[in-house]
């Protein structure tokens, strides 16, 4: 067994997460990036790391908006195992169910923030990693201008993998 198997497995097995569970959604494995470049500074103060093509590609992409009179904050990027494991284990420690933390966070291994090449993204006077980003001027650019950078929103409304939608969270996907 590789060393990520054997930390997916106890992620797996500290969370309460049956392999069915990911079976029954048809989640996309994404294993971790291995090269990662930083991409500046989240809105939590954090360095925050992107693989080297989606780090390129949010730069241009990021330069672009604000060319246009956009300014696109970086809210988070890459995330390992052990953070998206430690991400959901806060949310059942408060309380919450499995099935609502997982309608909203990707389990260990199935994060496309795993992969390097997802990004979440905000804006000045909205809150984080919310819905109502939907309705800023920075959402409408994005919708309009993310594909010539390659990146594309990857929960819409109603989505196959039965996340909730997040017009915030968009993926490189060239």
């Amino acid at each position: 067994m590789s060393d990520e198997a054997a930390r997916l497995r106890a992620a797996f097995d500290t969370l309460g997460i049956a392999p069915k569970q990911i079976r029954a959604r048809g989640l996309k494995r994404h294993r971790e990036a291995r090269r990662l470049v930083p991409v500046g500074l989240g809105t939590d103060g954090r360095d925050k790391f992107l693989g080297k093509d989606a780090a390129q590609a949010w730069l241009a992409m990021r330069e672009a908006a604000r060319e246009d009179g956009i300014e696109l904050l970086l809210v988070s990027a890459f995330r390992s195992i052990e953070f998206q494991t430690a991400l959901i284990r806060a949310k059942l420690d408060r309380g919450l169910a499995l099935d609502e933390v997982l309608r909203v966070n990707a389990p260990p291994g199935y994060s496309e923030h795993h992969s390097g090449r997802a990004l979440d993204l905000g804006v000045a006077g909205c809150a984080a990693l919310d819905e109502a980003f939907e309705h800023t001027a920075a959402f409408a650019w994005l919708r309009t201008h993310a594909h010539r950078f390659g990146f594309s929103l990857s929960y819409p409304r109603d989505n196959t993998q039965g996340y909730l939608y997040e017009p915030w969270h968009w993926c490189f996907r060239r």
